[in-house]
C-alpha cells in the first residue's frame, strides 16, 4: 500500500448500532402506544357520556308511561315522548334555519376570499372570519338581544303583513300568509324563533366559511388555467371546478355549523322567550324552545325526578347529534365518490 492510499473507515461498532436501533425502536413503539391511546381516549370518553346520560336517566325511563309494561311503576301524566317533542322541534327548526341563511353566504365569503379579493384583503377577511369563530356565545347572545332584535322588527312586520295573498286568489282566504312561517301575530319585543336562528347563523357563519375557504384554496390550480385557457369567464370556473371541486367539504362545513346549532344554549337562552309548541309560525313569540335552552334554563332549580328529565332531554340532544354527524359522514363519503 502506498503512502497516498487512505485506510478504509473502521465498521461501526455492534454496540453503538444495536443502540441506535433499540431507540429507534423504543421511540416508534412510544409514539404508537400514544397515538393508539389517544384514539382510544376518544371511544372511551364518549362511552362515559353515553353511560351517564343513560343512567341518570333512568328515574325517568320508570316514571314514563310509555315504559309501564317494563318498568311498572309508570306515571299515567309523564310522557318522555311527548315532552320532549316540542324542543327537539324547536332545536331542529331552529337550527335548520340558521344553516339556510348561513350557507349561501359563507360560500360567497368564502369564494371571494379564495378566487376573488387581493392577497392583502383576504388575508385580513381571513383573519377577520377567525376572530369571529371565537367570539363567546354570551356575547352573541347579548349583541342579539340588545341591538339586533329591535332592528328585526320592522322586517318581521313586513314580512308578516305584505306576505299575503291578495283577495282575487281563489280558494285561498284573503290575507292568509303565502309562506307560512311568516304567519301569526308576531308582538314586540320579537324575542321569537326567528332572531334566535339568525343570530345562531351568524354564529355558525365563520365555521363554514373557515372550511369552505380552505377548501377551495386547495383546487388544483392547472385545473382553473385550463377552464381559462378554453374562454371560460371567472364565474364558469368557480361555477364548474371550484364548487364541484368542493362540494364535500362544503357539505362537510355545513354539517359541522349544523351541530354547533343544535347544542348552541347560551345565545338562545338571552333571545328566545320559551315555550312548547309545534307551531310552524316562527315570528310569533312564547311559542319555541330548544332543548340546550331548556336545560339551562331549569338546571338550577331542578332536583330528584325533574334532574332526571332534563338529563333524559340532554341524552336525547346527544342522540340527535350523533345520529346528524353520522349523516353528514355518509353525505361526505358519497359526494366524494360522486365527485
Amino acid at each position: 500500500m502506498s503512502s497516498t492510499d487512505v485506510a478504509p473507515d473502521a465498521p461501526e461498532a455492534p454496540e453503538q448500532s444495536s443502540l441506535r436501533s433499540g431507540g429507534r425502536r423504543f421511540g416508534d413503539t412510544l409514539f404508537s402506544t400514544l397515538s393508539v391511546g389517544s384514539g382510544i381516549l376518544i371511544f372511551v370518553t364518549l362511552a362515559l357520556v353515553a353511560i351517564f346520560l343513560t343512567a341518570e336517566s333512568m328515574p325517568a325511563f320508570r316514571e314514563s308511561k310509555e315504559l309501564a309494561g317494563i318498568f311498572g311503576t309508570a306515571d299515567p301524566a309523564f310522557s318522555l315522548i311527548g315532552g320532549v317533542a316540542p324542543y327537539i322541534f324547536g332545536t331542529v327548526l331552529a337550527a335548520l334555519i340558521a344553516l339556510v341563511i348561513a350557507i349561501p353566504v359563507s360560500i360567497g365569503i368564502a369564494l371571494f376570499i379564495s378566487h376573488y379579493a387581493p392577497r392583502r384583503m383576504a388575508a385580513g377577511l381571513g383573519y377577520m372570519i377567525d376572530l369571529l369563530a371565537a367570539v363567546p356565545s354570551v356575547v352573541y347572545g347579548l349583541w342579539g338581544g340588545v341591538w339586533l332584535v329591535p332592528r328585526l322588527e320592522p322586517l318581521y312586520v313586513f314580512l308578516n303583513q305584505t306576505l299575503v295573498w291578495p283577495s282575487w286568489v281563489p280558494l285561498v282566504p284573503s290575507g292568509e300568509a303565502i309562506i307560512p312561517l311568516f304567519a301569526g301575530d308576531p308582538t314586540a319585543p320579537m324575542r321569537n324563533l326567528a332572531s334566535a336562528a339568525v343570530v345562531l347563523a351568524v354564529m355558525i357563519l365563520p365555521i363554514i366559511t373557515a372550511m369552505a375557504r380552505e377548501v377551495f384554496l386547495q383546487v388544483p390550480r392547472l385545473q382553473e388555467e385550463a377552464a381559462l385557457a378554453l374562454g371560460a369567464t371567472r364565474f364558469e370556473v368557480v361555477k364548474t371546478v371550484v364548487l364541484p371541486f368542493g362540494r364535500s367539504g362544503v357539505v362537510a362545513a355545513s354539517m359541522l355549523g349544523l351541530g354547533r346549532a343544535l347544542g348552541e344554549t347560551m345565545a338562545v337562552l338571552m333571545i328566545l322567550a320559551p315555550g312548547a309548541t309545534f307551531s310552524w309560525h316562527i315570528l310569533e313569540v312564547g311559542m319555541h324552545n330548544t332543548i340546550a335552552a331548556n336545560i339551562a334554563s331549569k338546571q338550577a332549580e331542578s332536583s330528584g325526578a325533574d334532574m332526571s328529565y332534563l338529563i333524559y332531554t340532554g341524552l336525547v340532544l346527544f342522540v340527535l347529534t350523533f345520529i346528524i354527524n353520522a349523516i353528514a359522514r355518509w353525505i361526505v363519503s358519497r359526494t366524494t365518490v360522486k365527485g
